[in-house]
């Protein structure tokens, strides 16, 4: 949820910033820990009923110009003003701005995107803050944008095989729809002239079909208010977590989801530790990309680590790996490689994300066809159920 902050900046300006959070309290928290003083939190009007969104920072983009420009050979002050000139949105300059005045103000380039955590992930900013100390920036950025791609190949891997079950579902819904709103109450007409008794369920059906026709711009409103609403209530943080939480709790797609989180968390590690973060703080940093079933186990794992078990054992024993993976992981302890393997790790929970992905959508789509047919089908049938019993009163 958006809401506009008004605060104290040096105790001497005053300004406006948008600010996504839960509810008023977090906003002011995330505000303050960006070092303004907060006067006033406000949630914009906004006639949008499916949220007030605004457009995303493009981190991808950023880190893409800016290194080009670290290897052409600028500084960082020179490449982060040259952003900021040719930058025509709005609220992307605002936030160049704000790394740009940080900047020239004397803070490091990671204090300068720490202090706008709503835009700039804290992985962004830890893998900055170490190539600081390495001097590697360009090669630092390089490593998150490869990062990036891999966690964005595998997500829409994901959303590409839901595409078309989805249109499928949407389309069928549709004619069922047509059917029952637009053909159902013109045969109820025909039958109610004929006045012929009617089976009891075919009966029923017309019946829906006779209120559809009295009401039917009212039903449109209630359903279309209905989809507003629904759509609507899922795009708040609080009713998204809950339904992920319930979705974890079935089975089969827990564990999917599961392996889904373990190969975000892998791939962050690996690219951490590349960067040159000790462990435990890698694997602190990486805590809030997984789901909130998995932070608790992190927590306990990075316990034991700090008491001196090994990696391997500590996730092990917290269920944050599987077999193949903890031998992986104890050939990456035994030789030092330990970033390298977590990457493989990574890419064998990716692949197998991809091959359950495909078998689920082999497996659904004819499913939803069988199901579609099967409705469509059923209301057809009950059409002609009177017709075919005053076809054979006939005979």
């Amino acid at each position: 949820m958006r809401y506009e902050v008004t605060a104290l900046v040096n105790a001497s300006r005053i300004v406006t910033i948008p600010v996504d959070a839960d509810d008023p309290a977090d906003a002011r928290l995330l505000a303050q820990r960006r070092g303004y003083a907060v006067l006033e939190i406000r949630r914009p009007f906004a006639l949008n009923p499916f949220g007030n969104r605004k457009p995303r920072f493009p981190l991808q983009l950023f880190c893409q110009e800016l290194r080009l420009m670290l290897e052409a050979g600028l500084t960082l002050s020179e490449a982060i003003q040259a952003l900021v000139e040719k930058e025509t949105r709005e609220d992307t300059r605002r936030v160049l701005e704000g790394v740009r005045d940080a900047v020239s103000e004397g803070s490091s380039f990671s204090a300068a995107l720490s202090r706008q955590p709503n835009v700039f992930p804290v992985l962004f900013a830890a893998t900055v803050k170490a190539s600081e100390r390495t001097g590697d920036m360009g090669e630092a950025l390089g490593r998150y944008l490869a990062y990036q791609q891999q966690l964005d190949s595998i997500r829409k891997k994901v959303v590409a095989a839901s595409v078309y079950p989805a249109l499928l579902l949407a389309a069928g819904s549709l004619v069922a729809l047509f059917l029952l709103g637009y053909v159902v109450p013109r045969f109820s007409a025909v039958y109610e002239d004929i006045g012929h008794e009617l089976p009891w369920i075919s009966g029923l059906m017309l019946s829906w079909g006779r209120f559809i026709q009295s009401h039917g711009i009212a039903v449109a409103a209630l359903m279309l208010a209905s989809v507003v609403a629904a759509v609507r209530t899922l795009t708040l943080p609080r009713v998204r977590r809950g339904l992920m939480r319930q979705l974890w709790r079935i089975p089969r797609l827990g564990e999917r989801l599961r392996i889904y989180d373990l190969a975000r968390l892998y791939r962050t590690l690996a690219m951490l530790l590349r960067s040159g973060i000790p462990v435990v703080a890698a694997i602190r940093n990486a805590s809030d990309l997984v789901a909130p079933e998995l932070q608790t186990r992190l927590a306990l794992a990075v316990s034991d680590i700090e008491q001196g078990h090994t990696i391997s054992d500590a996730m092990v024993r917290h269920g944050l790996t599987t077999p193949v993976a903890l031998r992986m992981l104890r050939v990456g302890e035994r030789t030092g490689r330990m970033s390298e393997l977590m990457e493989r790790i990574a890419g064998y929970f990716e692949e197998d994300m991809a091959r359950w992905t495909d078998w689920f959508t082999r497996l659904v789509e004819p499913l939803l066809m069988l199901v579609i047919g099967a409705v469509i089908g059923t209301i057809v049938l009950l059409l002609y159920m009177p017709i075919f019993e005053l076809a054979g009163g006939l005979q």
